[in-house]
């Protein structure tokens, strides 16, 4: 199958083509930890498929986003850094804080329990967004 090459993967292939370091396009995850530990002992395939949905979501939403075009060009090269926030008032925090800053993210809720577990941005060049994650470890 031949995609058609839009508008965002031209200006980064420009960019790399002119000797500009072409920009660096990461999708940030935050997952709750606490979901993995009692009371609640979600298994690993539980964690994962709740980022899965959220990375999705995010992706699907903002489809038309120069950023998030670019980033499903080269699929290989997909970047995602997963995070964690200790609970859920963690997350919906975050949550809001992105909302005011004009952050686009999707905040997954695991149905019909309608649980925070993930939050998921659409791609964003690395250095602009990380000022707001730097609390959030890396997830282990």
């Amino acid at each position: 199958m031949h995609r058609r090459v839009g508008p965002a993967f031209r200006v980064v292939r420009k960019m790399a083509a002119s000797g500009a370091e072409p920009q660096v396009l990461v999708q940030y995850l935050v997952l709750r930890k606490d979901l993995s530990q009692a009371p609640f002992s979600w298994p690993a395939g539980a964690l994962v498929a709740q980022a899965c949905h959220a990375a999705t979501a995010a992706l699907h939403t903002h489809r038309d986003h120069p950023h998030t075009a670019a980033y499903l060009q080269e699929l290989g090269r997909m970047r995602k850094v997963v995070l964690e926030a200790p609970d859920e008032t963690t997350l919906k925090e975050l949550a809001k804080t992105l909302q005011q800053k004009n952050i686009d993210h999707m905040l997954w809720l695991e149905q019909p329990e309608n649980i925070a577990t993930c939050i998921a941005l659409r791609p964003y060049p690395k250095e602009e967004v990380g000022q707001y994650l730097k609390k959030f470890r890396l997830f282990k």
